[in-house]
């Protein structure tokens, strides 16, 4: 079972030569599940081989523009590669007004459907079902309308009585947890994941930084991996002030061992 997940983007706010922002590819037997889109995506996405026209789907997680910048970019690239069909998008209901100005004046010529979905949850909350993967959407804690995503595999019947049977792996599971503060609920709605991403944009010497911008520390993400029972956890959104990623990512694997630091270009087996 194909279920991979590659890193488009690992900074925070400011991208520098080495980072770009937040955007993942989460492929499901060769369907691709774009989450987030920072600035300069559409190359990432060139350089780790993902064909454009087999999005399915896109999750935006707020309308910072950090996770929002290169949306317009790969929406327009996409016409002119002629996809047809229905493109799905979910994210805060502001997103729609967004979606409105781009398609008011740069919507001509497209000969594909743009299917916007208004993200409006304080729980978890199933918000899209493909072929192979399920995707529930749950509340963050930011300083504006955010959400995570979790994707859970689909089993067909001959999946499951090979599970059974003992000749084929559990169903896999993915969590992406993008800007937030720490959330009461949150373990419990990411609980059992195989990978959690969990962003963790300060080191823990910067707890009241990270704070007052209603973002996490490493030890913050660490907690939630362990309290969820998560797989693996993988961390990023790198304040550039981080350089010592060796320090960073020590204070993750104090409390959760199985942590990684994420860059970009990475590729994870799920």
């Amino acid at each position: 079972m194909n279920f991979t997940l590659k890193i488009m983007g690992t900074a925070s706010a400011m991208p520098i030569s080495d980072r770009n922002p937040s955007a993942q590819v989460l492929e499901v037997q060769g369907r691709f599940f774009l989450i987030d889109c920072g600035e300069g995506t559409q190359q990432q996405l060139r350089r780790a081989h993902v064909s454009f026209v087999k999005i399915e789907a896109i999750f935006i997680t707020h309308i910072h523009g950090d996770h929002l910048f290169g949306l317009f970019g790969l929406l327009s690239s996409l016409a002119m590669y002629g996809k047809t069909g229905k493109l799905y998008i979910y994210g805060p209901e502001a997103l729609g007004s967004v979606l409105k100005f781009y398609q008011s004046f740069f919507g001509e010529g497209m000969n594909y459907e743009i299917v916007f979905t208004a993200v409006k949850t304080k729980e978890l909350q199933l918000v899209h079902t493909s072929k192979w993967v399920k995707v529930s959407a749950f509340p963050l804690n930011h300083k504006i309308e955010c959400y995570g995503y979790r994707f859970d595999e689909i089993l067909t019947e001959r999946r499951k009585q090979a599970i059974e049977a003992g000749e084929a792996p559990q169903a896999k599971s993915y969590a992406y947890c993008s800007d937030t503060a720490p959330v009461e609920k949150l373990s419990s709605w990411v609980q059992g994941v195989d990978v959690l991403y969990h962003e963790a944009t300060y080191q823990h010497e910067m707890a009241d930084k990270a704070a007052f911008r209603y973002h996490s520390t490493t030890v913050q993400a660490a907690q939630c991996a362990r309290e969820a029972g998560a797989g693996r956890l993988i961390v990023a959104h790198y304040s550039s002030r981080i350089t010592d990623f060796e320090a960073y990512i020590n204070e993750c694997k104090e409390i959760f061992p199985n942590s990684v630091a994420a860059h970009d270009g990475d590729v994870f087996e799920i």
